[in-house]
This record gives structure tokens, C-alpha cells and sequence, in this order.
């Protein structure tokens, strides 16, 4: 089976190189037909497992395609090429040549279709390269914003947030967080606004600036149903735990439900959140009565007076 299909992509490959060539009576090169050929040579390869050759044709077909100035079937080919290194494991030359069909969608005025690739290609390099991942998701976004699509440009950046998160990039991650935010107060989803309030609160925290995260709170206030919000009601106790270092007040509000079940990375951030000077807890209650007082007592005024 794969011989006979082996076979056959080269049968194809014979058709488009004879498509291309020009004679007394053929002046011009048919590059559409060669693209063609080449489109059905790559099948064949890809159906016999020999994907390096599927990689070679889906390329020629790319190159056809360009000279015939069918940009976004150019494109195409070369997505398909990537797809090709992606399965020999080649990762990074994949992400290449998705970003170059990625230029050419563009550039045919696909610019959709472009913000699409690039998020599938983040997907991809995800796993391996995190700074690569959000340079990917940042330029989807961008695209999507460049036509006024907020919702997807949002999205798209909410996930390069996380993984600026995730590296410890928090200056990164504070700008992109607002910008987010920025994103969802223009198309009026409010309740993201929330939650985007809460991020920024505890990634400038991380960061040790409180006066940031106090501001993110105050601004909020002008959005639409913050005020008396579980969000805010949290964040209002979260950061008078976090200037009075009261590490009781501090962990109940970043252990409880709205904070443990926000996206994994914010999550993390949350429940690692230590308040300025190691924070400090309440005391308990004495126990036993009398002589529990009785030793409190007697502890404060453990080692003398003076």
C-alpha cells in the first residue's frame, strides 16, 4: 500500500514538472496545474508515512502557488508543511513556516484566518516554549484587534497573560491584564472585568506593589455592578489583610472559593501570597479558663518588665 502510493506521488510530481515547462507552443508555465499535482503528491506521501517528502511537496506546492500570486492557497501549503515538521517533531521549524503563511494570509486580506493559525500554532508550542507561546498569542491578538474583534483579541491575551504569569514576567503580565480589562469594560462584559480586577490585584502584589493593587480596586468602582460585588468585598479584605499583615485575614480570602477556582495560574499566585514581614497571625483564644488567662499572663511578662 504504501509503495503503490509513493508510486503515485511521484506520478504526480512528474505531471506538475511537465505542467511548468515551456515549449515552442506553450509559453507560459501552467503553475496553477503544478500546484495541483503537487497538493495530490504531498497526499500520497503523508498516506505512506514519508513525511519529509510531504514536507518537500506541500512546499513546491507553496512555491506554485506564489508564482501564480495565489497568496492564500500559498499559505495554505505552507501551514500544511508546518503541520508535516510538527509530526517529525521538528517544532520550531514548524512555528516558522505557520508564521510565514501566517504574513500571507495577511497580506491576502485573510487577516482572520491569520489570528487563527497563530493561535493553533501557540497551542502547539505551548508545551515547549512558553516565551515563544506568548509571542504567538500576542500577535493573535493584535490581528483580531486590528479588526475590532475585542472579544477574541481579549481572549487571545488572556492567554499570554497566564503564561507571563507562569514565567514571573509580572510586569509583562500586569500591562497585558489591563489591557484585557480595557478590552472587556469596551464590549461590556462587566463580570470579566471582575475577575480581571482580581488578577491584577494579586499579580501586583507578587510584585510588592500594593499602591498599584489598591488603585486596580478604586477604578473598579466605576464599572457596573463592582460595587457590593463578592469580587470586591474580597479584594477590599485582601488588601486591608495585606497592609495590617494579617496573615489569618490574608489566607481566608486567597484560600476561599473565588480565588481557588480562578484560572490554575492566578490560583497559584493566590494561595502563594505571603504578606509584607512574614505577616502575623491572631492569636487564639486561651483555653482552660483561669489558667489559661493565667498563662497568657504570665507570658507577657515573660523575661521581666524591662
Amino acid at each position: 500500500m504504501a509503495a503503490q502510493k509513493i508510486n503515485e506521488a511521484h506520478e504526480h510530481i512528474a505531471k506538475a514538472e511537465k505542467c511548468v515547462k515551456t515549449s515552442l507552443t506553450k509559453w507560459k508555465p501552467d503553475y496553477d496545474s503544478a500546484a495541483s499535482e503537487y497538493a495530490k503528491a504531498a497526499v500520497c506521501f503523508k498516506n505512506a508515512k514519508q513525511l519529509e517528502q510531504a514536507k518537500d511537496a506541500y512546499l513546491k506546492e507553496a512555491e506554485y502557488h506564489e508564482l501564480n500570486k495565489t497568496l492564500f492557497h500559498a499559505a495554505k501549503a505552507y501551514e500544511q508543511a508546518g503541520m508535516m515538521l510538527k509530526d517529525m517533531k521538528k517544532m520550531p521549524e514548524a512555528i516558522q513556516l505557520i508564521e510565514k503563511a501566517c504574513m500571507m494570509y495577511i497580506e491576502n486580506g485573510t487577516p482572520d484566518t491569520a489570528a487563527m493559525a497563530l493561535d493553533r500554532a501557540g497551542k502547539l508550542i505551548e508545551p515547549l516554549n512558553l516565551e515563544k507561546a506568548v509571542d504567538l498569542y500576542q500577535k493573535a491578538a493584535g490581528v483580531f484587534e486590528n479588526e475590532d474583534r475585542l472579544r477574541q483579541s481579549a481572549e487571545l491575551l488572556g492567554k499570554a497573560s497566564r503564561l507571563l504569569v507562569r514565567l514571573r514576567r509580572l510586569d509583562e503580565a500586569a500591562v497585558a491584564i489591563q489591557k484585557e480589562k480595557q478590552m472587556y469594560k469596551d464590549i461590556e462584559n462587566y463580570p470579566m472585568c471582575f475577575k480581571k480586577t482580581t488578577a491584577q490585584v494579586l499579580v501586583h502584589l507578587h510584585r510588592g506593589d500594593f499602591v498599584a493593587a489598591d488603585k486596580c480596586v478604586r477604578e473598579s468602582y466605576s464599572l457596573p455592578g463592582y460595587s457590593g460585588s463578592e469580587d470586591a468585598a474580597a479584594m477590599e479584605t485582601l488588601l486591608q489583610g495585606y497592609d495590617e499583615q494579617d496573615e489569618d485575614q490574608a489566607y481566608r480570602v486567597c484560600n476561599s472559593p473565588l480565588l481557588k477556582y480562578m484560572d490554575n495560574d492566578y490560583a497559584k499566585l493566590a494561595i502563594s501570597l505571603k504578606v509584607p514581614g512574614g505577616g502575623v497571625k491572631k492569636k487564639k483564644a486561651p483555653q482552660g479558663g483561669a489558667s489559661g488567662a493565667l498563662a497568657e499572663e504570665e507570658d507577657d511578662y515573660e523575661g521581666g518588665l524591662c
